[in-house]
């Protein structure tokens, strides 16, 4: 089977691609997001004959192989005898019988090589089988869920409408066509709309106030990737902190010694505010700090930034979680990013867990429904989010109903060219048909 790899800027570029080569009959495998756009695996469907057809022969063959299998077992059975018959004429003609006896081993050995080597032959060629019968059941599986899609356009347009929306927001394929495949039925478009916001609402866990941050105090860490905004953020939360109850019982500290001139930024937001910042590199540094700041209310603490997979991260969920005094770990969310990036972020940052996220760069996302999808299935609670530079005024106490309104109405008209036409649809949902678990979600 020659299956063709299609790449594309978006999946309708990658659909074209595969239309133009194969044909309207092509087999699509995988549509997936990557590195700089998507990536399509297809055949045509001509080809699928074929397969069959090499998988018979392969049967044929193996059964071929079957039918003589007993033939190293026969034959070990024989030498096991000869050895036997010559093991009781020892006595009588040992130096025969040891020369019979080393030839018998030769042969046996020679029989178990070839038992195993026929073994070794036939695992890998059920192996094989079995690997074609998967892909050949996700092939069908995938065909029979984009023609059950064709007809979920034709006969419900709302839902159709609904799918188009999630997935024009950002939100991933396996969440859009859950919530799609629960809408209730009968519905209008302004009532469908508003269920799907109720729901999406339930789900997103938010904090309901400050006072579980600026009023209960504690210490909070910020963690992140380079560049998510955790010093920015982190001193826009020392400045909120000191407008409500001054700058008496703040205390920060930075772990990010390791660029160059790294902690002079919030020194700088330190020295405005009028509050001393701690230097730590290491777990005693940091014992010692946390030590001198033990009367304060709140601590922030800002950490150095490192790439999801830099062995770094360990080290630094490591550093926090080794002080005696409780830290709490608000991980810091690019809405730029693509929920593939923000989840692969999450799981490297999670350790021994987190206690709250905070959606960074809002105003520079085109869609923030990848963040809110992420946030919603790995069940993180939202504290804040920040969409600006500015200190403090760019932050904001999450509201789940102004945020999830924001994902279904952010349009753009430079979006467009990123957004699924109504035929595209079927074939995005029949490759979402078994993406992911989201069956735990609230209120469904």
């Amino acid at each position: 089977m020659n299956i063709r790899r299609f790449f594309g800027k978006s999946s309708r570029e990658a659909l074209t691609m595969v239309r133009k080569e194969l044909g309207d009959d092509a087999v699509i495998l995988s549509n997936r997001v990557v590195a700089g756009g998507n990536e399509i695996m297809a055949f045509r469907e001509d080809e699928m004959n074929a397969m069959v057809n090499d998988n018979q022969a392969v049967h044929a063959f193996n059964y071929e192989q079957a039918k003589h299998h007993d033939e190293p077992t026969a034959l070990l059975s024989l030498l096991n005898k000869s050895a036997r018959e010559e093991h009781q004429h020892f006595d009588a003609k040992k130096i025969d019988s040891q020369s019979k006896s080393s030839s018998t081993q030769t042969h046996i050995n020679d029989a178990h090589r070839h038992a195993s080597a026929g073994n070794v032959a036939t695992s890998k060629q059920m192996a094989f089988m079995l690997n074609e019968m998967r892909n050949m059941r996700n092939v069908i599986e995938s065909q029979l869920a984009t023609i059950a899609w064709s007809n979920v356009q034709q006969r419900d347009p709302i839902k159709s409408e609904i799918l188009g929306a999630l997935l024009g927001a950002g939100f991933s394929p396996a969440l859009s066509r859950y919530l799609a495949e629960k809408l209730p039925e009968n519905l209008d478009s302004k009532k469908a709309n508003a269920w799907v916001k109720y729901i999406l609402g339930k789900n997103l866990h938010t904090i309901e106030n400050e006072t579980e941050v600026l009023d209960q105090g504690g210490v909070f860490a910020l963690i992140g990737p380079t560049g998510v905004g955790k010093t920015t953020t982190t001193a826009k939360l020392a400045a909120r902190y000191v407008m409500k109850h001054g700058t008496q019982n703040l205390g920060l500290i930075t772990t990010d010694a390791y660029r160059v001139g790294g902690h002079e930024q919030l020194r700088i937001y330190g020295k405005i505010l009028g509050v001393m910042v701690y230097a730590v590199k290491d777990e005693t540094d940091l014992a010692i700090a946390l030590n001198e700041l033990k009367n304060k209310h709140t601590i922030l603490i800002d950490t150095v930034g490192v790439s999801q997979r830099d062995r770094m991260v360990t080290e630094q969920i490591a550093l926090l979680s080794s002080s005696k005094t409780p830290i709490k770990k608000l991980l810091c969310l690019n809405a730029t990013n693509t929920g593939e990036t923000l989840t692969d972020v999450i799981q490297a940052y999670k350790g021994k867990g987190l206690d709250g996220c905070i959606i960074t760069k809002l105003d520079e996302a085109a869609t923030i429904g990848n963040a809110l999808d992420v946030i919603i299935r790995e069940k993180l609670k939202l504290y804040y989010t920040a969409n600006g530079q500015r200190v403090p005024e760019d932050i904001n106490l999450a509201n789940k109903i102004e945020l999830i309104h924001l994902a279904l109405n952010l349009k753009s008209p430079a979006n467009r060219p990123f957004q699924f036409l109504t035929e595209e649809l079927p074939f995005v949902m029949g490759q979402a048909s078994s993406t992911g678990n989201i069956s735990q979600l609230a209120e469904i």
